[in-house]
């Protein structure tokens, strides 16, 4: 459990500085687009496992 959270931590942290990079250098029209990337990598992710396949094919 200890390893997943400090996966998990070292993602958000990356995930943060990309969208701080972003805020900075003026590039804030991607943000939405980086956000709906991410969003589907989460769903893609999770869509591996048999069990939530049935919930994802109704949000499409």
């Amino acid at each position: 459990m200890k390893k997943l959270i400090a996966i998990l931590k070292g993602r958000t942290r990356v995930i943060a500085e990309l969208l701080h990079f972003l805020w900075e250098y003026k590039l804030w029209w991607i943000t939405p687009i980086v956000i709906i990337l991410l969003l589907l990598a989460v769903i893609i992710t999770f869509a591996s496992s048999t069990a939530v396949v049935p919930f994802i094919y109704t949000l499409f």
